[in-house]
């Protein structure tokens, strides 16, 4: 994997797809390749199931002609000529866009950073087989585990190269790794499922296989035997780790640009206005070194600041790409992200900081609630706010986990939620999204 980090051939292609797109009769274009390289291998009570290995490096070419625009996607051996051309006529004929436009030359990243986000670390298909099948191996060691679903390890790279007709040109590449396991607890018609993972930049911080299949089995085999509980009002529930990077992803969608652009978000006027419980703070951060989701500039070359979203429960920005941002008289903050032919905002490294309670007092001061480790479904509608999933997890009594809870729902309208979070301290920054332990005042749990 080593061997692919040097990007100056990639970029050499890419500025040469610039100049034809601009020679065929483009105003403005910009070109990427987004390099990819994978290899996993996943097994299943002992033995390989799957392995796989890809690569690729996939060309796209954006072209501005007046107001219109068109975009055309390759693999590396098309023509760069003919597909330069192609683009010039498709734009030619497209209806205006307005909006569409590159970034402002001026907020271009002429210089950036090095982030340490590769890791050279070659790692072979033999050292990912031994590491998924000693994760199995831990996790069906523990007492009460009755089967897998299976185990799997990974690694990979990849990587952006842009160039743009108003001088832009760089590049980046980032390195991921992984291991995975899921296990089955008790047996028949009361087995319980669940799963622990981890995912690096650097080979070297994963958790152990063995450490990961442990706390798989452990998680399964607490789940044995869940009750329901009594449909009640006014309950507080309590959001797992992981859970809670979920719950802050979405709300991370409410504050999205392209969702304020489309009036498709409950928080479109929020903006200056108190959206999150009093206290609470949201960051996001593009430019911290080694971070999961850390890039130096934005798919459109634009370097992106650390911004504090929402400080003390008040909304100060939106996630804004350069078109997003003019629809709705803004600048753009760096948050472009390129998809496929398209461009659209998201998060980086984001955030929802800290309190200064450990979860377990937090859920002593509780008393009785529903800890949920499980959600089924996407139950969020980020138009009108309206929250309901189903969930699996802990029953609290007295201050403790007392039982395992299946089959209940829980419910509630996203505008009150965020008014009633309580975080723990025990947030993890390992992934692109952290989230402590949160805690959730007053939701309706439909059960038996």
């Amino acid at each position: 994997m080593s061997s692919d980090i040097d990007s100056s051939k990639l970029l050499e292609r890419a500025s040469e797809l610039v100049d034809l797109a601009r020679r065929a009769g483009a105003d403005e274009a910009d070109a990427v390749i987004v390099r990819s390289r994978s290899q996993s291998v996943g097994v299943r009570l002992g033995k390989v199931e799957s392995t796989e290995s890809s690569e690729s490096d996939d060309f796209s070419l954006r072209v501005f002609v007046g107001k219109r625009v068109a975009s055309v996607s390759a693999n590396p051996g098309f023509d760069l000529k003919t597909l330069a051309e192609r683009a010039v006529a498709m734009a030619k004929v497209s209806p205006e866009d307005p909006y569409a436009c590159l970034a402002d030359s001026n907020r271009l990243a002429n210089s950036y950073d090095d982030l340490e986000l590769f890791d050279p670390t070659e790692v072979s298909s033999d050292q990912l087989r031994e590491a998924a099948l000693a994760a199995e191996e831990a996790a069906l060691a523990v007492r009460g585990v009755s089967n897998s679903s299976g185990a799997g390890a990974s690694s990979g790279m990849g990587g952006l190269v842009l160039v743009t007709s108003h001088g832009f040109s760089g590049s980046y590449m980032g390195s991921r790794f992984g291991r995975s396991v899921s296990v089955i607890a008790g047996e028949g018609t009361k087995m319980e499922r669940d799963y622990d993972y981890d995912s690096r930049l650097y080979f070297a911080d994963l958790d152990k296989p063995e450490d990961i299949g442990r706390r798989a089995g452990e998680r399964a085999v607490k789940r044995i035997n869940p009750r329901q509980v009594d449909t009640g009002s006014n309950v507080t529930v309590v959001f797992d780790p992981r859970i809670a990077r979920g719950f802050v992803g979405g709300i991370a969608g409410a504050i999205n640009g392209a969702s304020v652009a489309r009036k498709t978000s409950f928080l479109r006027d929020k903006m200056g206005q108190q959206v999150l419980k009093k206290g609470l703070v949201i960051t996001d951060d593009p430019q911290i070194v080694r971070g999961a989701s850390s890039r130096p500039f934005d798919g459109e070359g634009v370097r992106g600041e650390k911004l504090v979203m929402i400080e003390d429960g008040v909304l100060k920005h939106w996630f804004l790409s350069t078109s997003t941002a003019r629809e709705i008289r803004l600048e753009t903050n760096g948050r472009g992200v390129r998809g496929g032919t398209s461009v659209s905002p998201s998060s980086t490294n984001l955030s929802l900081e800290p309190g200064d309670i450990s979860p377990e007092d937090l859920i002593a001061q509780i008393g009785a609630g529903f800890y949920v480790t499980e959600l089924i479904g996407h139950g969020a509608n980020l138009l009108t706010g309206e929250y309901s999933c189903g969930a699996s997890g802990f029953w609290i009594e007295n201050g403790e986990k007392a039982f395992p809870v299946s089959e209940v729902t829980i419910a509630s309208n996203l505008k009150d939620m965020f008014m009633r979070i309580t975080p723990a301290n025990d947030i993890d920054r390992k992934y692109g999204v952290a989230a402590p332990t949160l805690a959730i005042e007053g939701m309706t749990i439909a059960g038996r």
